[in-house]
């Protein structure tokens, strides 16, 4: 489970990525709101613990940027202020829980463990990123940003969900064709730049801000243009 950490008190940062740490998480740790917008957008989180109070954007700012660019990353407010009209605006804006300092460890370790079970109960039902959810039974991959929808082939269902599940990793053309046409088939790798340019196609049609980012020399990697 990959955590994403935005608080501007160093011995708070610390002490929170130790805790997360000893639990098994990966955390990425950010000082800055506008960091921490960005770092959100990417996709590439599980849950995100967001102090209020930050520098440049505030923790209210990143909800309600991240969740009008249709990022849906269980979210956990973390903050000094325990008035309830504070927590109604956090939680308005698009947070999903709320924890005043002082806090014990194991009420935040909880909330974190609900919030990702939510997240991944998401994931599985319909992957998403972004504006973008894909919809594996059905073979159709949605815009909540526009309302456009298109067909899919199986083929590039297949490779949207593997790089949709990989998010913030770069994927080799030599993984995807293994990933979809096995270890016994002969598929050379210029299937899999076919592939990716159909799904971009598609991607442009239904009018989405996600893109698939082509490594020079390593791969290919989902993201989304965060505004």
């Amino acid at each position: 489970m990959k955590i994403l950490l935005v608080e501007d008190e160093p011995r708070m940062a610390d002490a929170l990525k130790e805790l997360l740490h000893q639990e098994g998480y990966e955390v990425d740790c950010f000082f800055r709101g506008d960091d921490g917008l960005m770092a959100i957008c990417s996709g590439q989180y599980d849950g995100a613990i967001l102090d209020v109070m930050l520098p440049a954007l505030s923790g209210l700012s990143i909800v309600t940027q991240s969740r009008k660019a249709g990022i849906r990353t269980p979210i956990l407010m973390l903050t000094a202020k325990g008035e309830l009209e504070d927590k109604v605006v956090g939680l308005d804006a698009g947070a999903d829980d709320y924890l005043t300092k002082p806090f014990q460890p194991q009420e935040l370790l909880a909330r974190i463990r609900a919030l990702c079970r939510r997240g991944l109960s998401l994931i599985e039902n319909k992957p998403s990123i972004g504006d973008l959810s894909l919809d594996v039974k059905a073979l159709t991959l949605h815009c909540s940003s526009t309302g456009q929808s298109v067909h899919l082939s199986e083929k590039e269902c297949g490779l949207l969900e593997y790089l949709l599940s990989n998010q913030g990793q770069i994927l080799s053309k030599e993984q995807m064709a293994i990933k979809i046409w096995g270890y016994e088939n002969e598929a050379e790798y210029n299937k899999v730049e076919v592939y990716i340019s159909f799904i971009r196609k598609k991607l442009a049609f239904v009018g989405s801000n996600v893109e698939i980012k082509a490594i020079r020399g390593a791969g290919y990697e989902l993201r989304w243009k965060c505004e």
